[in-house]
């Protein structure tokens, strides 16, 4: 099976922000080891990390017309910050990688969608 792991920042801090600075250089390199490792894992393939929810364009066409505004579909706790696909066997082997995403234990939370075949 194949599934979409989501990565919901939360409290997680974002490499390059104030945030993150005020981290221990020590849970700085746990946290490339661990996106390093989840990277080579099997079946694993990542995709890239997403921006800011302030810099999200939403894009909708009403009566024919374009509209776009700045920020989210939604105002949102937990933005998506980035995601990963991953070939597994069942939904524990997903769940087992997915518990690996350092935004898991620092505050963020990851949601587990299996892809669908609709066509």
């Amino acid at each position: 099976m194949q599934f979409v792991l989501l990565i919901y920042q939360g409290t997680t801090p974002i490499p390059n922000t104030e945030e993150w600075k005020t981290l221990p250089d020590e849970e700085k390199k746990r946290i490339y080891a661990d996106y390093e490792a989840l990277n080579k894992t099997p079946g694993v393939t990542p995709g890239p990390p997403l921006g800011l929810p302030k810099d999200a364009t939403t894009v909708r066409v009403q009566n024919g017309k374009t509209l776009s505004t700045n920020g989210t579909f939604v105002d949102v706790l937990e933005a998506v910050a980035g995601y990963f696909t991953f070939e597994a066997e069942n939904l524990d082997a997903a769940i087992n990688v997915a518990s690996r995403i350092p935004a898991a234990r620092l505050g963020g939370a990851i949601e587990i969608r299996p892809v669908a075949k609709y066509w």
